[in-house]
């Protein structure tokens, strides 16, 4: 190990060389543990066992990237995601933006069966990501420049006797390799004939269920004669390891055998349900029957011969999985006895059955199990949706997906949803394709019966599927703004009537998404209000606490409807907590806090937060948490707790708490505001400026406003009021966005007031009267009711003492009522000719002189 971790510091290549069962693996993880503090970004693991299509070697890294199972040492995953979120669909491309900028060590583990894929894999990335090293283990060399081939030595005799001794202990209690000299001379020949393989030894070991020391010694003079020193230990290491298995095998029966090779189209192991569905076939190929009901017996006997793995699961029932070498060899003889279509059809529907019935059980008391059944099963179920793909099953495909879909939103699981949504999307027709069709009302689900389907229920799967994709395409909003993204967005918001079955459920709720982007505030209540109506009328109960909960959040943009929203985000959590779900009540609570703040009772929305935080870290919703801490800190700002809500928020966005997509920005936003309360700019402007670097190039016009007022916000604290000037005027064309006044109706007022106090501070002249107009003018446009924050009172305060302080009351009053009657356009044009005409210069901070300091 020591040489291994020498290596690691040499060079950026070290592939661990040697047959399958050699210990490759776990080398490679101890030593990457004890290293893991030479790579600040973490240290990842990713297998590449599961993987059978090379195509998909990226996807896999890039997957087990985003998994929190797969970090062996370093930072959360979410970050993963939230880059996801944001970036272009190639998973090469994701992968390599991500580990570019980072220093951090990946293990490929097993390569040798893609190894072609692997090599040009790491071979990419070691070109374009100069501070990333790769750890991989492989039965034969990458081949790519550079590497550092190390191949596994044999394990030395102690540590072989341990091994057996250990392995011993567990299958037979009381076993000691040094009982008496008898045993201990039987023990170190079936080291030493065994080369060391710790597999060939934990092979070796079980048997002693049923066989002395010395009886395994001597039935390796039979059955393991390629393990010897004769002439056979020319042969390749894979074929040593391959008599091992072949001897294993040879004890089998023939239903043993079919159980074992059908065994290997399991990912991540199996239950005894499913492998009883899955094992058993009709009419098998070696004319063997094998009822469901003698599958539990059969793998109870192969898990006493240790080709099966049994290991009892987080459910209280016992787990059946594979090992490696044993996976590949069930493989080989599964196509060999052409069940390898048949068996993975079984596969596809179990798990398709296992996704349908346990989909709906995500929505109440049952959620955190269903969550639980789904995240145990998860590679399973996509390695069924790799079946559906490669066969080219629609229906059973977009089964898949649907079912799956609350699944991935509840887990932030963007990436897999983008994925599986659009292979499955193209298996068919486009749903919205020009010119669109009205969709019928449908009050049965489409998954509430399996495959095949009738039309009708076909085409609502499928635009079902397509909404799923659209709302987490990459770069969305670049897409969705173009002249094409809003035609199709008209095509899809045409396609359902408010108040239709489908728009209340998931997934066909999400049209609603393309409603908001083609419509304005007052249509998108009208949508919601007929939501409410019709789950009301429909009984549905869970449907109505979601739609509630979402028209809370759409009413709370408005101060005028602050109340209305309150009063829905408290019938929505009535709902969720009586119903038993974690995460609708946490959504409700978070929409109350948003009411609450709208209002100005900051403390009573921290107190929201807090507790919809607990709800979510109960469910396990790890992004969930992260998002409604960094709210909740939002809140703290506000109530002057200046130091916790800074540790929360820099936990966030240190990625401490798993931030997910929304969490991140919604942090760096909160610090800015924070570091620049607290009379700190610098620190505040290298947050904005983080938070568009990572996010800007892929946002829309509300987060840009918010952003280049921040800005623009710091620029007139430091006394830079000519760029403060430039970057409220740009916030203010911003702010006139549909979705600017959907979602912010205060922002225009906010850049007008940052604004004036950029031209109270120049010299041109004129500048504090036409200051004084846009005071005015900010005033007029803030919406009815509208609390302002303590910033936003701050910001106020400045701007009329830096007017006040330039020119007298009777001139400030008579502008100020002027500007009352000014459009924003007439605004923004008389603020334009001062950053055109920059004579004479704006004035600048005397040297040496601190900057202002906002008041507390």
């Amino acid at each position: 190990m020591a040489a291994l971790r020498e290596d690691l510091t040499r060079t950026r290549l070290v592939t661990l060389l040697g047959p399958g069962g050699a210990g490759k693996t776990r080398l490679s993880q101890e030593t990457a543990e004890t290293v893991a503090g030479d790579w600040p970004d973490g240290v990842w693991l990713v297998e590449l066992a599961p993987v059978d299509d090379p195509d998909a070697v990226p996807e896999a890294v890039l997957g087990a990237l985003g998994a929190r199972e797969t970090v062996l040492r370093g930072a959360g995953a979410e970050e993963l995601r939230a880059l996801s979120e944001h970036s272009t669909g190639d998973p090469l491309v994701r992968l390599t933006e991500y580990c570019s900028r980072r220093r951090m060590l990946l293990l490929l583990d097993n390569c040798e069966h893609v190894v072609e894929a692997a090599a040009a894999l790491t071979d990419h990335l070691l070109a374009h990501c100069p501070r990333l090293t790769v750890l991989a283990t492989s039965r034969e060399p990458l081949g790519v420049p550079g590497e550092f081939v190390r191949p596994v030595e044999p394990l030395p005799d102690p540590m072989a006797l341990r091994l057996l001794a250990e392995r011993g202990a567990a299958a037979r209690p009381g076993f000691r390799t040094d009982a008496d000299e008898a045993t201990a001379a039987a023990c170190a020949e079936i080291c030493r004939r065994l080369d060391g393989l710790p597999l060939a030894i934990e092979l070796a070991a079980a048997r002693l269920r049923m066989l002395t020391p010395r009886q395994i010694a001597d039935r390796l003079d039979d059955r393991f004669r390629l393990l010897t020193n004769g002439s056979r230990t020319l042969l390749p290491r894979q074929q040593t390891l391959r008599a091992v298995v072949d001897w294993s095998w040879e004890l089998l029966d023939g239903a043993e055998r079919a159980v074992l090779r059908r065994l290997a189209v399991f990912a991540g192991g199996c239950s005894l349900a499913a492998a009883e569905e899955v094992c058993a076939l009709p009419a098998p190929a070696d004319g063997v029957a094998v009822d469901s009901l003698d599958v539990a017996a059969l793998l109870g006997s192969l898990v006493d011969k240790s080709l099966v793995v049994a290991v009892p699961g987080e459910d209280a029932e016992m787990r059946y999985r594979l090992l490696e070498t044993v996976g590949e060899y069930a493989a080989e003889r599964l196509a060999e006895a052409g069940e390898r279509d048949a068996v993975e059809r079984r596969h596809l529907v179990h798990y398709r059955e296992l996704a349908r019935t346990t989909g709906p059980k995500l929505r109440g008391a049952g959620q955190r199990g269903a969550i639980e059944l789904f995240r145990r099963e998860y590679e399973n179920l996509r390695t069924a949706l790799r079946h559906a793909v490669a066969a080219r099953d629609e229906q059973e495909g977009l089964c898949l997906v649907l079912s799956l879909s609350w699944y991935w939103m509840m887990r932030d699981l963007n990436a897999d949803a983008r994925q599986w949504s659009g292979a499955v999307a193209a298996l068919g027709p486009d749903p919205f394709a020009p010119p669109g069709v009205r969709a019928p009302a449908l009050l049965e689900r489409t998954t509430d019966r399996p495959p095949p389907w009738e039309p009708e229920q076909v085409e609502e799967a499928r635009r079902g599927a397509g909404l799923i994709q659209l709302v987490t395409v990459d770069h969305a909003m670049d897409e969705w703004l173009t002249p094409a993204g809003q035609e199709r967005m008209r095509i899809i918001a045409r396609t359902y009537r408010p108040g239709q079955p489908q728009t209340c459920r998931t997934p066909g709720s999400l049209w609603m998404f393309a409603v908001l982007l083609t419509g304005d505030a007052e249509g998108m209540r009208d949508v919601m209000d007929e939501t409410v109506r019709a789950s009301r009328e429909y009984g549905y109960e869970w449907e109505l606490g979601a739609a509630l909960e979402v028209r809370a959040k759409i009413l709370a943009n408005r101060p005028d409807w602050a109340g209305e929203a309150l009063a829905d985000a408290d019938e929505s959590l009535e709902i969720f907590a009586r119903l038993g779900d974690d995460w609708g009540a946490a959504e409700s609570l978070s929409s109350r806090g948003e009411a609450n703040e709208r209002k100005g009772r900051f403390a009573e929305a921290a107190a929201d937060y807090l507790a919809a935080v607990d709800y979510a870290r109960a469910l396990g919703a790890r992004s969930q948490v992260a998002v409604l801490r960094a709210r909740y800190a939002g809140a703290l700002i506000e109530l002057d707790r200046f130091e916790e809500a800074e540790a929360i928020l820099r936990d966030v966005v240190d990625g401490g708490a798993f931030a997910g997509h929304d969490a991140t920005p919604t942090a760096r936003l909160h610090l800015g505001f924070l570091y620049g309360r607290m009379g700190r700019p610098a620190e505040a402007r290298e947050q904005i400026v983080r938070l568009r670097e990572d996010f800007g190039s892929r946002s829309v016009g509300v987060f840009d406003g918010f952003v280049l007022g921040v800005l623009a916000w710091l620029d007139n604290m430091v006394g830079d009021h000519a760029s403060a000037l430039a970057g409220g005027l740009a916030a203010l064309g911003h702010a006139q966005d549909r979705l600017s006044r959907m979602m912010a109706p205060q922002m225009a007022s906010t850049q007008l007031m940052t604004i004036a106090r950029a031209l109270a501070g120049l010299d041109a002249p004129g500048a504090p009267v036409d200051a004084a107009r846009l005071l005015g003018l900010q005033a007029a446009l803030l919406p009815a009711g509208h609390v302002p924050t303590v910033l936003e009172s701050q910001g106020l305060s400045e701007a009329e003492e830096a007017v006040r302080a330039r020119i007298g009351q009777a001139e400030y009053a008579a502008a100020y009522e002027e500007g009352g009657g000014l459009t924003v356009e007439e605004a923004t044009a008389l603020a334009e000719t001062y950053r055109r005409d920059p004579s004479p210069p704006p004035s600048r901070p005397r040297p040496g002189a601190r900057p202002p300091r906002p008041a507390e």
